[in-house]
């Protein structure tokens, strides 16, 4: 439940952004309507740069590789039977 309020906290906050930028001049009038875009490009670039980061940075489980290491030598009995 606190992820979604954090998550929506966030929206609000990006959304109350996003309007007060379309209605002041500090931007040209055509770039701000391109902001949602610009956002969504950026949190899929963010997603992909955690995935990658959990992939090099995979935590090491001792019980599971030996436990997979007996599943490999069961498979290549049978396999040899």
């Amino acid at each position: 439940m606190k992820h979604i309020v954090k998550i929506l906290t966030l929206l609000v906050a990006i959304s109350a952004l996003w309007i007060g930028l379309l209605q002041s001049s500090i931007l040209p009038h055509g770039r701000t309507w391109l902001l949602p875009i610009y956002f969504i490009v950026s949190l899929g670039c963010y997603g992909l740069l955690m995935v990658g980061i959990g992939l090099m940075t995979f935590p090491t489980c001792p019980a599971e590789g030996l436990l997979l290491q007996k599943i490999f030598v069961s498979l290549i009995t049978v396999k040899n039977t």
